[in-house]
Protein backbone atom coordinates (compact mmCIF):
# COMPACT_ATOMS: atom_id res chain seq x y z
CA UNK A 1 0.00 0.00 0.00
CA UNK A 2 1.39 3.41 -0.93
CA UNK A 3 -0.55 5.21 1.76
CA UNK A 4 -3.51 4.44 3.91
CA UNK A 5 -6.76 6.08 4.90
CA UNK A 6 -8.55 4.69 7.92
CA UNK A 7 -12.18 5.63 8.43
CA UNK A 8 -14.09 4.54 11.51
CA UNK A 9 -17.67 5.15 12.44
CA UNK A 10 -21.23 4.09 13.14
CA UNK A 11 -23.35 2.56 11.76
CA UNK A 12 -22.19 -0.03 9.26
CA UNK A 13 -24.72 -0.25 6.46
CA UNK A 14 -24.69 -3.79 5.07
CA UNK A 15 -25.56 -2.66 1.52
CA UNK A 16 -22.56 -0.32 1.40
CA UNK A 17 -20.19 -2.92 2.83
CA UNK A 18 -21.41 -5.52 0.33
CA UNK A 19 -20.91 -3.04 -2.51
CA UNK A 20 -17.38 -2.22 -1.32
CA UNK A 21 -16.49 -5.91 -1.00
CA UNK A 22 -17.77 -6.65 -4.51
CA UNK A 23 -16.03 -3.66 -6.13
CA UNK A 24 -12.39 -3.33 -5.01
CA UNK A 25 -11.82 -0.81 -7.82
CA UNK A 26 -13.69 1.71 -5.63
CA UNK A 27 -10.59 1.83 -3.44
CA UNK A 28 -11.73 0.22 -0.20
CA UNK A 29 -8.94 -2.20 0.74
CA UNK A 30 -10.99 -3.89 3.42
CA UNK A 31 -13.14 -3.32 6.46
CA UNK A 32 -13.82 -4.84 9.85
CA UNK A 33 -17.14 -4.70 11.68
CA UNK A 34 -16.94 -4.45 15.44
CA UNK A 35 -19.31 -4.27 18.36
CA UNK A 36 -22.37 -2.02 18.24
CA UNK A 37 -22.16 -1.65 14.46
CA UNK A 38 -18.78 0.08 14.47
CA UNK A 39 -16.96 -0.36 11.16
CA UNK A 40 -13.31 0.37 10.45
CA UNK A 41 -12.51 0.76 6.77
CA UNK A 42 -9.12 0.84 5.06
CA UNK A 43 -8.92 2.90 1.85
CA UNK A 44 -6.27 3.21 -0.86
CA UNK A 45 -6.46 7.02 -0.69
CA UNK A 46 -8.57 9.89 0.60
CA UNK A 47 -9.54 10.59 -3.01
CA UNK A 48 -11.03 7.08 -3.30
CA UNK A 49 -12.95 7.54 -0.04
CA UNK A 50 -14.29 10.96 -1.10
CA UNK A 51 -15.24 9.74 -4.57
CA UNK A 52 -17.20 6.84 -3.09
CA UNK A 53 -18.88 8.94 -0.40
CA UNK A 54 -20.07 11.58 -2.88
CA UNK A 55 -20.93 9.37 -5.86
CA UNK A 56 -24.64 9.53 -6.70
CA UNK A 57 -24.26 6.09 -8.35
CA UNK A 58 -23.07 4.24 -5.23
CA UNK A 59 -24.89 3.14 -2.05
CA UNK A 60 -23.45 5.76 0.32
CA UNK A 61 -24.72 9.04 -1.12
CA UNK A 62 -28.44 8.18 -1.33
CA UNK A 63 -28.30 6.71 2.18
CA UNK A 64 -26.57 9.85 3.45
CA UNK A 65 -29.22 12.10 1.88
CA UNK A 66 -32.08 9.95 3.21
CA UNK A 67 -30.58 9.95 6.70
CA UNK A 68 -30.24 13.74 6.69
CA UNK A 69 -33.84 14.16 5.54
CA UNK A 70 -35.21 11.72 8.14
CA UNK A 71 -33.35 12.25 11.38
CA UNK A 72 -30.21 14.39 11.22
CA UNK A 73 -31.87 17.52 12.60
CA UNK A 74 -33.87 15.70 15.29
CA UNK A 75 -30.88 14.72 17.40
CA UNK A 76 -32.41 11.25 17.87
CA UNK A 77 -29.59 9.47 16.05
CA UNK A 78 -25.91 10.31 16.23
CA UNK A 79 -23.10 9.67 13.81
CA UNK A 80 -19.52 8.98 14.79
CA UNK A 81 -17.02 9.21 11.96
CA UNK A 82 -13.24 9.63 12.04
CA UNK A 83 -10.81 9.65 9.14
CA UNK A 84 -7.04 9.31 9.40
CA UNK A 85 -4.70 9.79 6.46
CA UNK A 86 -1.43 7.95 6.99
CA UNK A 87 1.61 8.27 4.73
CA UNK A 88 3.26 5.19 3.26
CA UNK A 89 5.65 3.55 5.69
CA UNK A 90 4.14 5.37 8.68
CA UNK A 91 2.02 2.52 10.01
CA UNK A 92 2.59 -1.00 11.23
CA UNK A 93 0.55 -3.71 12.89
CA UNK A 94 1.47 -6.80 14.87
CA UNK A 95 -0.58 -9.98 15.28
CA UNK A 96 0.70 -12.52 17.80
CA UNK A 97 -0.90 -15.96 17.84
CA UNK A 98 -4.11 -14.79 16.26
CA UNK A 99 -5.72 -14.70 12.83
CA UNK A 100 -5.20 -11.74 10.55
CA UNK A 101 -7.56 -8.82 11.04
CA UNK A 102 -7.55 -5.11 10.30
CA UNK A 103 -4.53 -4.11 8.24
CA UNK A 104 -3.39 -7.69 7.75
CA UNK A 105 -6.66 -8.49 6.00
CA UNK A 106 -6.69 -5.24 4.02
CA UNK A 107 -3.07 -5.37 2.90
CA UNK A 108 -0.16 -7.75 2.63
CA UNK A 109 0.62 -9.91 5.67
CA UNK A 110 4.36 -10.21 6.42
CA UNK A 111 5.51 -12.41 9.33
CA UNK A 112 7.15 -10.46 12.17
CA UNK A 113 10.31 -12.52 12.26
CA UNK A 114 14.03 -11.84 12.04
CA UNK A 115 14.73 -8.24 11.13
CA UNK A 116 10.95 -7.55 11.03
CA UNK A 117 10.42 -8.62 14.66
CA UNK A 118 10.13 -5.12 16.15
CA UNK A 119 7.87 -2.16 15.48
CA UNK A 120 10.94 0.02 14.91
CA UNK A 121 12.24 -2.30 12.22
CA UNK A 122 8.84 -2.61 10.55
CA UNK A 123 8.66 1.19 10.39
CA UNK A 124 12.16 1.43 8.92
CA UNK A 125 13.91 2.79 12.01
CA UNK A 126 17.46 1.74 12.82
CA UNK A 127 17.89 -1.97 13.32
CA UNK A 128 17.66 -3.10 16.96
CA UNK A 129 20.45 -5.20 18.42
CA UNK A 130 18.12 -7.71 20.06
CA UNK A 131 14.87 -9.24 18.95
CA UNK A 132 12.01 -10.37 21.23
CA UNK A 133 12.66 -14.04 20.52
CA UNK A 134 16.25 -13.57 21.82
CA UNK A 135 14.80 -13.20 25.33
CA UNK A 136 13.13 -16.60 25.26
Amino acid sequence: MEGLVVAAGLPGDARMLKELAQHPELGCLGFEAGINGTVIQYWRSFEHLEAYARSHDQEHFPAWVAFNKRVAATGDVGIWHETYVVRAGQYEAFYGNMPARGLAKAGRFVPAAGRMATAAARLGASAPTAYPQDAL
